[in-house]
């Protein structure tokens, strides 16, 4: 049997096309109402679900009400792509284990929301991709995969971008069948 997913995104939702395109996605949950992601999932025809923060009393409320829907959905891998709210607890005291993240840069090196822009501007010879098991730290926890991506003398930061991206794209489904995840067949 296998294992059933939500992907988490809050922006334009690249990561979960690729996924989805590739495996049965059981929903996608963004934090942000107006999202690209959720128009991407519209055309896949994937459920989606989307409330903010700002709505809930506090961010545990607001949690609560995430772990509400992984249940009902009986979601056993949360897969955040371009979900760039920091997980607590109550959810990651239930997922922790069960949720996993994609980092445009090789971690350690660059945690945090502009991973791409700050190897760029630090000068480096290469950057990477890193997926990861979530725990309570900011890109901290343990390393599932990375790859290498070189910065060439000819890149400039778009197609240096435009390089991270694509070893995501190949990344990320090697990595969720190795986790035991299906492709649609």
């Amino acid at each position: 049997m296998t294992k059933r997913i939500a992907v988490f995104a809050s922006g334009n939702g690249s990561n979960f096309q690729v996924i989805a395109e590739q495996f049965p996605v059981a929903f996608v949950f963004s934090d942000h109402r107006d999202a690209y992601v959720l128009e991407r999932a519209k055309k896949l025809g994937v459920p989606s679900y989307a409330f903010e923060l700002k709505e809930f009393d506090n961010k545990t409320a607001y949690e609560e009400a995430i772990i509400d829907l992984l249940d009902k959905h009986e979601i056993d891998l949360v897969v955040l792509a371009g979900y760039m709210k920091i997980v607590a607890s109550p959810l990651l005291a239930r997922y922790e284990g069960r949720m996993i993240n994609i980092h445009p840069a090789y971690l350690p090196e660059f945690p945090g929301a502009h991973g791409i822009e700050d190897a760029w501007y630090a000068g480096v010879e290469e950057s990477g991709v890193t997926i990861h098991w979530v725990d309570s730290g900011v890109d901290s926890g343990k390393i599932i995969r990375q790859e290498r991506v070189p910065r060439l003398e000819s890149d400039t930061i778009d197609t240096f971008e435009e390089r991270i991206h694509a070893m995501e794209y190949r990344l990320y489904p090697e990595v969720l069948e190795s986790l035991g995840v299906e492709r649609r067949r």
